[in-house]
């Protein structure tokens, strides 16, 4: 059964869930076919090979290699992915807006720890996913029903390389559609995922975000963002002189402060 918590109470701040997203390759148009232009793509690529047999069922409570005792005794939790996978998250602060995070190929939830923190501090709901699961698109659709079962009002999604092409597809897929979508580094294309054509579907409010020399990441934002056309809001940031990639992005306060805006634009 899914891990479901009495709702929030009903309150005037925004609540967050974070979806970390996968990592992924991207090559000359953001997509696979240049795989060693990404700096993780070769944890992608093992990964992928590797499969979720490879990895250790979710257990809750689990610390993830990050999270404080009080932290997993109070916020790790399991849920079901929307094909009924087992998924790990980290599950923190309060309010009735949540958003979707999923952390990037090379890492795990704990690439999404602090930020999660540091919302869930200022009144947003935060859900961080640990995707081990192979379907990253099922475990942001399982983390956002959850959110909704617990009260949430609105719905915003995150994610980082290869989670922000998940994201993306599970945006353009969600029967209640999401307030709005955040993409950091995102790929056009990355196995499975099609963010391209999600991007063409996608009709939620879109912030796209890249560094200016980030390979192939900032003219696959631009592509990206030309396809939204349905999208009710398209911005597209690109952090000048910047060669981060996914997560690291926002340690740029200013590109830390143009995502919070976005995204309390869209919590009420």
């Amino acid at each position: 059964m899914a891990a479901l918590r009495t709702p929030a109470p009903v309150v005037s701040v925004c609540a967050v869930v974070l979806l970390a997203g996968l990592a992924g390759c991207s090559g000359e148009g953001g997509r696979n076919d240049a795989a060693a232009t990404s700096p993780d793509a070769g944890a992608a690529l093992k990964k992928a090979a590797a499969g979720p047999a490879g990895q250790a069922p979710p257990v809750k409570g689990d610390t993830f290699g990050c999270l404080t005792p009080e932290q997993a005794t109070s916020g790790s939790i399991v849920f079901k992915s929307s094909t009924g996978a087992a998924t790990g998250g980290f599950l923190t602060g309060s309010g009735n807006t949540g958003i979707v995070l999923a952390h990037q190929a090379d890492g795990n939830v704990c690439q999404w720890k602090d930020k999660a923190v540091e919302l869930g501090k200022t009144g947003f709901r935060v859900l961080a996913v640990n995707s081990t699961t192979g379907d990253e698109v099922a475990e942001i659709e399982g983390a956002a029903s959850l959110l909704r079962a617990e009260g949430a009002w609105k719905l915003l999604l995150m994610g980082a390389s290869r989670g922000a092409a998940a994201t993306l597809q599970a945006a353009a897929g969600l029967p209640l559609k999401p307030d709005a979508v955040v993409a950091l580094s995102a790929p056009a294309e990355d196995g499975s995922l099609d963010a391209l054509g999600a991007a063409q579907a996608l009709t939620a409010p879109v912030l796209y975000v890249a560094g200016e020399r980030d390979g192939a990441a900032g003219p696959t934002a631009r592509e990206l963002s030309r396809a939204s056309t349905k999208a009710a809001e398209n911005r597209l940031e690109s952090v000048k002189g910047s060669a981060q990639h996914g997560v690291a992005l926002l340690a740029g306060p200013d590109t830390w402060q143009t995502v919070l805006d976005f995204l309390r634009k869209y919590c009420t």
